[in-house]
């Protein structure tokens, strides 16, 4: 039982074992998500955020379980760090962005954060390479996706500071 809930949370309730880029299903399910804990039922984005640290921790211990007895260290079907980096541009866009937005425009941001953050989750330009290549665990399968996030809000600043 304890072994099903913890192949669920990794693989983001099964959004992992689909065949075809698990983790563009995985950010795209994020990304819509959000969408509507946010703007459906309007929580605020400090506790979502809150959520999300949460759930980080959780998972450095639910990923080590999972990988434990894998030769291959960070396996497709594992998207709980796509959740988590996804999550991280998103959550600071709201905070960011406290006052409601029209809806084209916060979906229009949310677009560019699905395919910023896909882009550096497949390029993994440094440190998030670094991560990946010198933790063998959870740490460095989650890591590299907490880069690729921050690569994301490092872009948005940049564009918001210089735009």
């Amino acid at each position: 039982m304890i072994n099903k809930i913890n192949f669920l949370f990794v693989t983001l309730f099964g959004i992992g074992k689909i065949k075809k880029i698990p983790g563009s299903f995985a950010s795209l399910a994020t990304a819509l998500f959000l969408f509507f804990l946010f703007h459906i039922l309007n929580i605020s984005p400090n506790i979502i955020l809150i959520l999300v640290i949460i759930i980080f921790f959780i998972s450095l211990y639910a990923v080590n379980i999972f990988i434990k007895n894998l030769t291959y260290k960070d396996p497709k079907e594992v998207v709980i760090d796509e959740f988590i980096g996804q999550s991280i541009p998103i959550c600071l866009y709201e905070i960011a962005h406290n006052t409601k937005n029209e809806t084209s425009e916060t979906l229009m941001y949310y677009f560019i954060m699905f395919l910023l953050f896909r882009i550096f989750d497949i390029a993994k330009p440094f440190p998030a390479n670094y991560y990946e290549k010198n933790f063998k665990n959870s740490f460095g399968v989650i890591m590299d996706d907490v880069c690729a996030g921050l690569y994301v809000v490092l872009i948005l600043v940049l564009y918001m500071v210089f735009g």
